[in-house]
This record gives structure tokens, C-alpha cells and sequence, in this order.
């Protein structure tokens, strides 16, 4: 294995090189925490599970806020075998609630204050649940860095579901560093860089930003939700922390072209703007590369959550821009991956869904084998030996220069805002509801790469689309919110009987 044995090994050898190199930097006020403090806080929050009981394997949630504290405790987890789940402050309690019976976590670490579902959540998880603040002990653990086996689960990360219920793909130890290791050399990243943490802690994206940094001995500068939201205070702290690696949806960079805060003289240090997630229109996309193409290197990503973050990256160029309708290809994929492409017709082998194979493939979905074992598969191609997969559901396109593109969905998921939907389980919240007959969500993609969700029902009884979207604002995030709900007489159902979600997206459009 060419990489430490575990992550909590591989941290402790940055530590030993680099003790006093910065860890983490907030630009807000200047605070540094460098690699050998924010080692020993991680020894002090791992005595503090320790004396609380915790062993190995058991679930840890928190609701993270980018403190040094939260980053000790991701690394205290990972030295004691303790795979940890980051969850949204902002998601509704019924939401939280389904992701804590699915992971059951033995403790839930909750550093907001103000948290809206405090009280539920202390009823729901009595005795489990401690103010992160209060988690570092007053002296430091001893933990056995080598006990801790590299297949062993390193991070929960929840999704939106199909069935309407949210699942938890799972990370190993050896998935994470495999990935660092393709990170590391992909990127050339460098002591002397800091990375942006713009990212939702409970995002899949902040894994680059965690562990491609702190795991390549670099520095991350934390950004709270609060200053994200702030398009021109962003660019400043960017600048303020002498961020030399960006990482974002394209979403969030189109947020800041729109607002003019981001100018040719902004990002002075970045040399590196990495985006997925999500399609990046072309004109932005252009704009971003006539501002910055000259002094950093664009790089356009891919990569499921259940395959740790990334499996593919390609540089952006000036032949890039040659045609302005298509997306920026996904290129290759990482020497981690291998791959077949499952054609939806046999007379077209280059087109069809994508299924990948690798040490990044993750462990499945926590305490759902019927999930995990309808995505995570052995490899169609044969039965000869264990060979097993994971079916992404992504459609791609193979070129002549073996180049990937993406070209769409096999099912009703998408990318809003970054963020990966299941339609599904928009759909199941809807019909949660008893007044509700039958509904669909459809997504209406808009100029400039944006787009909405928009939901449709009819009901049994009188109800106000306000009524039901509040109701359905209880179940599920803000993100995951239709924009607007439509109610008809029925839904239009195509020859075979089913909801026509053609019919209604090109009825929305017409009005």
C-alpha cells in the first residue's frame, strides 16, 4: 500500500514533519491553529469520547461549524476507528430524524447554540447528545495509531434517496487515502498552499477541502455559511488568508460573476479553481477562464459520493470554448478507477451509464443492504471472480480520444445548486401528505446554468399549494424545495399510464 495504514497514521506523520506549518487559518480575525495544536486538541477530544464510552465502530454525528474544536473531533474519530457523519443545522428535524435512525449515532456533537430542533434532538438521542465545546478532555488520549484497519469506515456522508429517505454512503479508511495519494500528485499540492473551505461541512465537496489539504500537509481557511452568503466579504477572506486553491460548485462562482464581486484582481494567490457538481454553463464558464486562465489552471471534476468526492478531473482550455453549447468534457478518469460504459443500446458501445471500479468505491450504504446492494454490483461484464462496482446512474459519452462527457441521468436525479437530488424524495414528501392523490416534481433548467424545481399535484381534499409546501417544508431541506407547486384536476399520464413529466416541464415552460 503505497500510503500510511490508516488516516489517523497519516496525519500524525504531517504533524511529526510539520509541527508548527499552519493547519488551519481564519481570515476573519487572523487566528492560526498550527498542525501540532490542532494535533493536541484531536489527542484531548479523543480522551474526551474515550471517557465517554465510545468504541470502535460507533457512530459519531455532529453538526459542524469549521471550528478548530470540529476539525479536532473529525480527527480524533479517525484515530479511534469512530466513523463520523457531518450533518446540515438547517435541515428539517423529520429529515434529521431519518438520518439518525439510520446511523444511530452513539453520539450526536452539536456546536450551534441556537439549533431549531435542540429539544427534539435531546429527546431523541437522551444522554447522547453534547455541546461540541465540551467534548476536549483535560489531558490528552494515548490511542494506538496502527489498531485502526484500513477497510474500516471513516465517514458517513447522507444523501437525498429515492424511497424519500435519505442514505449514508460510507468511506473507508483506505478509500480516503487512495484518494489523497491521486489528490496529492494530480494537483501538486504543497505545504506552502491554503485551501478554501467554502464548502458545507455535510457536502461532499468538503472532503477535497479536508482531506486534500490537512492530509497533504497544507493549511484550509474555514468559511462559515454566513460569509459564503456574502459574495464580496468571500473574495475578500479569500484574499485575506492568501488562498492559493479554490474549490466550489460552478454554481457558486457563477453567484459571485453575477454580483461583480469577483474581479481580474481578486483571488491574487489562487493558482488553482477547481468546480463540480454540477454543469458549468459555457459563458461563465468563459468569463471565469478570461479572468484567471492566464495565472491559475481551471479544473473541471466529477465524482459520485459513494467513490470519495472526485474520480475524474480535466484542465480547461482555449479549445474548450470552441463550441459554447456543450458542457466541459469530464476527460479521463483518475488512475484509481477503471470503468465500463453499460450501453442503453448495443449498436452504440460509446454511450450508456457509467460504472466504476477502484479502491475509491465505497463501502455501501450504512444499515441499508437493500440500497447497497441495488447500486454497489458486481461488474456485468462477468462472472468469474468477485468484481464488484458501483453503478453511478450518470450517462456518458466516450470520444474518439477516449475522453468521458457527460451526457444526462438514467433516473430522476439531479444537480440543484451543487447539491445531488433524488426527485423521488421530493415526490414521497408530497404524497406524505393525506390531501395528496398523486403529485410529480420536474426540474425546469433555466438561463445561465441555473434551474427550479417545480411540482405538480392534485389532492382529495381543498388545499393552497402554500398549504402543502409548507407541510412538505417539514420533511425535507431548503435546497430540496419546489419552487412552485401547481395543482391540477389529475397529473397527464403518457401511453403506458404513467405521469407525464415531459408533458408537464414543457407546460411549465409555455407559461
Amino acid at each position: 500500500m503505497p500510503f500510511a495504514s490508516n488516516l489517523g497514521r497519516a496525519f500524525d506523520a504531517i504533524v511529526r514533519r510539520q509541527p508548527e506549518r499552519p493547519a488551519l487559518i481564519y481570515a476573519a480575525d487572523g487566528a492560526r491553529v498550527s498542525y501540532a495544536e490542532l494535533d493536541a486538541l484531536a489527542a484531548r477530544v479523543a480522551a474526551g469520547l474515550q471517557g465517554r464510552g465510545l468504541r470502535r465502530g460507533d457512530v459519531v454525528a455532529l453538526f459542524n461549524d469549521k471550528s478548530p474544536t470540529a476539525y479536532a473531533t473529525l480527527l480524533a474519530c479517525l484515530r479511534l476507528g469512530l466513523p463520523y457523519a457531518n450533518l446540515d443545522p438547517d435541515s428539517p428535524w423529520e429529515r434529521v430524524r431519518r438520518i439518525l435512525d439510520t446511523c444511530r449515532p452513539a453520539l450526536v456533537a452539536n456546536a450551534f447554540p441556537d439549533l431549531a430542533f435542540a429539544a427534539e434532538l435531546a429527546a431523541a438521542r437522551p444522554g447522547a447528545c453534547v455541546p461540541l465545546q465540551e467534548l476536549p478532555a483535560a489531558t490528552e488520549a494515548h490511542v494506538d495509531l496502527d489498531a485502526v484497519a484500513a477497510g474500516t469506515p471513516a465517514y458517513i456522508m447522507f444523501t437525498s434517496g429515492s424511497t424519500g429517505l435519505p442514505k449514508g454512503a460510507v468511506m473507508s479508511h483506505a478509500n480516503v487515502l487512495w484518494f489523497v495519494a491521486w489528490a496529492r500528485e494530480r494537483f501538486a499540492i504543497g505545504a506552502d498552499e491554503v485551501f478554501t473551505g467554502a464548502n458545507p461541512a455535510y457536502f461532499d465537496n468538503s472532503v477535497f477541502d479536508f482531506y486534500g489539504a490537512l492530509f497533504s500537509g497544507a493549511a484550509l481557511a474555514p468559511f462559515t455559511a454566513a460569509q459564503v452568503r456574502e459574495p464580496r466579504e468571500l473574495v475578500r477572506l479569500v484574499d485575506a488568508a492568501g488562498c492559493t486553491s479554490w474549490f466550489s460548485v460552478p454554481s457558486l462562482l457563477v453567484y459571485l460573476l453575477t454580483t461583480r464581486a469577483l474581479g481580474a484582481a481578486d483571488f491574487a494567490a489562487v493558482r488553482r479553481i477547481v468546480f463540480g457538481g454540477e454543469g458549468f454553463p459555457k459563458p461563465r464558464l468563459k468569463q471565469l477562464f478570461d479572468l484567471f486562465g492566464a495565472r491559475a489552471r481551471l479544473e473541471n471534476v466529477y465524482g459520485p459520493t459513494e467513490c470519495t468526492c472526485i474520480c475524474s478531473a480535466q484542465a480547461i482550455g482555449a479549445d474548450d470554448f470552441a463550441d459554447m453549447r456543450s458542457l466541459a468534457p469530464l476527460g479521463r478518469l483518475a488512475q484509481n478507477f477503471d470503468y465500463e460504459i453499460l450501453p442503453l443500446d448495443a449498436a452504440d458501445p460509446d454511450f450508456g451509464e457509467l460504472f466504476l471500479r477502484g479502491p475509491q468505491v465505497g463501502l455501501g450504504y450504512y444499515g441499508d443492504p437493500a440500497r447497497t446492494a441495488q447500486s454497489f454490483v458486481q461488474n456485468p461484464r462477468h462472472a468469474r471472480y468477485a468484481d464488484i462496482g458501483y453503478r453511478t446512474g450518470d450517462l456518458v459519452r466516450r470520444d474518439a480520444r477516449g475522453w468521458l462527457h457527460f451526457a444526462g441521468r438514467a433516473d430522476f436525479q439531479i444537480k440543484h445548486m451543487g447539491y445531488r437530488i433524488e426527485l423521488e424524495e421530493v415526490e414521497a414528501a408530497l404524497n406524505s401528505l393525506p390531501t395528496v392523490r398523486e403529485c410529480a416534481a420536474v426540474y425546469e433548467r433555466l438561463g445561465d446554468g441555473l434551474g427550479q424545481i417545480l411540482a405538480f399535484a392534485a389532492t382529495t381534499a381543498p388545499a393552497t399549494p402554500a398549504q402543502l409546501l409548507e407541510a412538505a417544508a417539514r420533511l425535507l431541506p431548503q435546497y430540496m424545495m419546489p419552487r412552485r407547486l401547481t395543482l391540477m384536476d389529475a397529473l397527464p399520464k403518457n401511453a403506458n399510464g404513467k405521469i407525464d413529466r415531459p408533458a408537464l416541464l414543457a407546460g411549465a415552460a409555455a407559461h
